[in-house]
């Protein structure tokens, strides 16, 4: 689960990187590719109690004339139980020197072991938190060209269900939001999360943003996606900046921000909306197209050699545009008459509820 972020003003003078790992453990939560129960976790601690137990039992039999009686192996699993327990009887004792240095340097030991294992509160919290620690340093350490998803309210989980449609590793994604409760729903998606307010830089730079390929600005309203944006710019010159807006007259403001593309939800609903009133197939289409899973999608793919020259509306594919040296062109213009080496093609593509896409990459 996420937790609360206590950040500290040391946030905001220091590099994050340089920031101790264990100061990290409540701010950025790593998703475990294991979930356990705590009944399984007892369940668990109490099956390796009863091994210990059976282990140090055999090793008391295999040495048994060497006690202040012959032993049985049930006599061994007693002595086992209670000098592990530290219950100490006394009606078993070891005699010769050799038993009383499996006593010294194997039960002592074992018992020290077994005491861990059944009255390990505290110690499977700092257990608990060691492995936060170790997981938070090898991500700090290896985390490149991610995806960075900041708001998780509708637009940002669509905006996510649209990347692992479209090939990306949940692992490549960070969600950043204020909402425990939301952090939890992309935890459980297999999603790095980090707790804390997109506006803030100590926040972004948690969330590795001089590192990132990519930054989703999904936030509930305008203003916040400008500073957003402002920010996430001004920490990461060279990363796509793709922010939403509600409201067209807006836009202008996210692209002197600094944002690549910008998108008007508002207005882009009102439009679908108008058309559903006058032609519901045209509607019905476009869901088509922007669902990544089935039916048809919108995709880019480099051109093939045999490709070169050609006019893109004279292939094989439905082709919408040329993407040329990151600009795109139409269809119907012309820089778009030809296909040069180098280019790309957005086309209409074929989908099916398994298909992994390869070379494609969805487009929104």
């Amino acid at each position: 689960m996420p937790f609360t972020i206590p950040f500290s003003s040391r946030f905001r003078n220091e590099e994050v990187f340089d920031v101790p790992v264990h100061t990290l453990t409540e701010v950025i939560t790593i998703p475990s590719a294991e979930h356990i129960t705590p009944w399984a976790l007892i369940a668990r601690r109490f099956g390796y109690a009863a091994l210990l137990v059976l282990l140090v039992a055999i090793v008391v039999f295999v040495d048994r004339e060497a006690y202040s009686e012959p032993l049985t192996f049930v006599d061994a699993l007693y002595y086992s139980a209670v000098s592990l327990s530290t219950t100490g009887y006394g009606d078993i004792t070891p005699v010769t020197q050799g038993a009383r240095l499996v006593n010294i340097f194997i039960i002592t030991p074992a018992r020290v072991a077994f005491l861990m294992l059944l009255v390990g509160t505290t110690l499977s919290v700092l257990t608990e938190d060691s492995r936060k620690t170790l997981q938070i340093q090898q991500w700090r350490q290896t985390v490149r060209n991610h995806t960075i998803v900041i708001g998780y309210g509708t637009k940002g989980r669509s905006a996510i269900d649209a990347l692992l449609a479209g090939g990306a590793a949940p692992s490549s994604i960070v969600v950043v939001d204020a909402d425990p409760a939301v952090l939890s729903h992309a935890e459980n998606r297999g999603l790095v999360t980090v707790q804390g307010n997109g506006t803030k830089s100590d926040v972004l730079r948690i969330a590795g943003v001089n590192r990132a390929r990519a930054v989703v600005v999904a936030p509930s309203s305008d203003d916040t996606a400008v500073l957003v944006t402002l920010s996430v710019r001004e920490l990461a010159p060279g990363a796509m900046i793709v922010a939403s807006v509600r409201e067209s007259e807006n836009q202008h403001l996210l692209m002197q921000s600094g944002a690549d593309s910008v998108v008007v939800s508002a207005e882009t609903t009102g439009r679908l909306l108008g058309l559903a009133t006058v032609t519901p197939p045209v509607v019905e289409m476009m869901e088509d197209l922007l669902s990544p899973d089935e039916g048809f999608a919108v995709s880019e793919r480099p051109i093939a050699d045999d490709e070169v020259g050609a006019n893109p509306r004279h292939l094989a594919d439905i082709v919408l545009g040329v993407v040329r040296s990151g600009e795109l062109y139409r269809i119907d213009e012309p820089e778009a008459e030809t296909v040069e080496p180098g280019d790309r093609l957005l086309y209409v593509r074929m989908t099916a509820p398994s298909d992994a896409p390869d070379a494609a990459k969805q487009t929104e």
